[in-house]
């Protein structure tokens, strides 16, 4: 029988985890560079120095950054949709090559070809950045098969929305991952919206930590504003897969505070919905106050950590500015040719 995992306001007040002041320190700083950096693209967007399609990770901080922290950092795999930016970050990418992929530039990850939905490294196991809505409920299930055939003791991680939840192709995938009992966990990112639908409109229920229910895999429903328990849930989750136990889904109930991409003016939603999740509920300024109120940093702390994220930001604007496009010859690179 799948597990829900949800409570009152006041029980989850009282089970939330504490969080270290290195822990803190390390949630913030990576939060921060997400937000930094997406608002750095959102700006480059809008000056025409990014084509196609840019999907915004802001407000969505905590989720990937909770998750990567409970996660064996260079073992575990990660993979997720179109609004990956955040997720790449957060895994050690270089924000250089991450820039400059979105700008088409020959330093890019994927040397210009890929854009915003399509960077991987290998390296840090990533694995996109995939366009296709809900492909990578699929291709997570095959990194976890992957994982369970070569006995590496890796664990997949596989991101998707409320949107991608609907798919066809992730309940074959949830179908597969129960019966092999492969080490994947299935986290819903839901922001409230598919695209511009709310899950009350496209979806008949709406509990989707409980998707997995018919086949017999466990989810809960986690606050996927609050760093500390996403990454108490993510701790659990990921150890119950690499246990040799089967998947598991995890449902963060998450927030965006941009459209869906950047051509979208979000009007189906009010402004005062926003207004109430940026001053209630933003993730890095709850990690900011608990800092601030233990004691554990100063306003002064803070500020330097911005000074270093601002630079750093910069200095990925520069270099995706100013680095060269790449050679024409890249077009026959990186390419599978069937007779």
């Amino acid at each position: 029988m799948a597990r829900k995992a949800t409570a009152t306001k006041a029980q989850a007040q009282s089970n939330v985890p504490e969080f270290s002041k290195e822990q803190e320190l390390d949630a913030y700083r990576e939060m921060l560079l997400i937000r930094r950096f997406e608002e750095k693209a959102g700006q480059m967007y809008g000056m025409g120095l990014i084509g196609g399609f840019c999907h915004l990770y802001i407000g969505q901080e905590a989720v990937v950054t909770g998750i990567t922290m409970a996660s064996e950092k260079g073992k575990d795999a990660q993979i997720t949709g179109y609004r990956d930016h955040g997720h790449m970050l957060v895994m050690g990418l270089d924000p250089k090559g991450v820039m400059a992929e979105l700008t088409g530039r020959a330093g890019g990850l994927s040397r210009g070809k890929g854009g915003s939905m399509h960077m991987f490294s290998n390296e840090h196991r990533f694995y996109g950045g995939n366009g296709i809505v809900g492909a990578q409920a699929s291709l997570g299930t095959g990194l976890a098969f992957a994982a369970k055939y070569k006995g590496d003791g890796s664990v997949s991680l596989a991101y998707f929305g409320d949107g991608a939840a609907n798919q066809g192709q992730v309940y074959e995938s949830f179908n597969m991952a129960k019966l092999w009992k492969l080490p994947v966990v299935f986290i819903i990112e839901n922001n409230k919206y598919a695209m511009g639908t709310s899950i009350e409109r496209a979806s008949a229920t709406t509990d989707f930590s409980q998707r997995g229910a018919s086949f017999d895999i466990p989810g809960e429903q986690v606050d996927g504003m609050d760093v500390r328990l996403v990454y108490d849930a993510a701790k659990r989750a990921i150890e119950y897969a690499r246990s040799g136990n089967g998947p598991y889904i995890l449902e963060m109930l998450t927030y965006r505070y941009r459209g869906h991409s950047m051509s979208d003016p979000a009007k189906y939603r009010s402004k005062d919905e926003v207004t109430k999740y940026r001053q209630e509920r933003d993730p890095i300024e709850q990690v900011k106050a608990r800092l601030l109120e233990g004691k554990l940093a100063t306003e002064e702390d803070l500020k330097a950590i911005e000074s270093e994220i601002r630079a750093i930001v910069t200095e990925a604007a520069d270099f995706a500015t100013n680095d060269p496009e790449p050679d024409a010859a890249e077009l026959w690179t990186d390419i599978t040719v069937s007779a």
